[in-house]
């Protein structure tokens, strides 16, 4: 099986579904990407992980890390082996003691744990010819450009926290993240991430 390594571009609110997000994985040497909607809780753990937000607390994929650490496991790749009907299906290859084993996953919480682990993901070229696009920019919009675009959009409104000075935004930012609001976290977070690049 000729493996493809995807990188994830982003996450972003899905237009097909209600209260579901889009997370968006790119191949890495090349133009498609693997869009997979996901629900609103692993969005939320991904996000964070890519925000580098530390909860008080751990979440699920943090209890799964911190366990799976405690006994020697390490997760060293994401395989998305399957799409059918609609639904991707993956597994997580781990290692203990040089023995490696193999677990079924739903995609969004291998990509969730791929990130708390730092390996990679990978896909078939059957999946990604399947389910891969490739955006066509138009108006001379360029493909960081779309990226940036993808990423910056918060869970929540775009920029509802701009009316907020720097220092307000950053004490909300230490209050979310201590009330255990991850999602207006993260809101909070862009709107800094945007005015620092401004």
């Amino acid at each position: 099986m000729q493996k493809i390594k995807l990188n994830i571009l982003g996450l972003s609110v899905s237009q097909s579904q209600s209260g579901a997000y889009a997370l968006v994985l790119a191949e890495e040497n090349g133009d498609r990407r693997i869009p997979i909607i996901i629900g609103p809780i692993e969005a939320q753990s991904i996000a964070i992980q890519l925000e580098g937000l530390k909860p008080p607390r751990p979440l699920t994929h943090d209890l799964f890390k911190q366990m799976a650490s405690a006994f020697g496991i390490e997760i060293t790749e994401v395989i998305i082996y399957k799409l059918e009907e609609g639904i991707f299906y993956s597994e997580l290859i781990c290692m203990r003691s040089d023995k490696q084993f193999i677990i079924d996953s739903r995609t969004s919480d291998a990509v969730a744990l791929s990130l708390r682990f730092n390996c990679p993901i990978y896909t078939t070229e059957e999946i990604i010819e399947r389910a891969g696009i490739v955006i066509e920019f138009e108006n001379d919009q360029s493909q960081e450009e779309w990226h940036q675009s993808v990423s910056d959009e918060p869970i929540r409104g775009k920029h509802e926290y701009e009316k907020y000075t720097s220092a307000e935004l950053t004490q909300m930012l230490n209050s979310a993240v201590s009330d255990e609001d991850y999602e207006r976290a993260s809101a909070i977070r862009d709107e800094i991430n945007r005015r620092r690049k401004e």
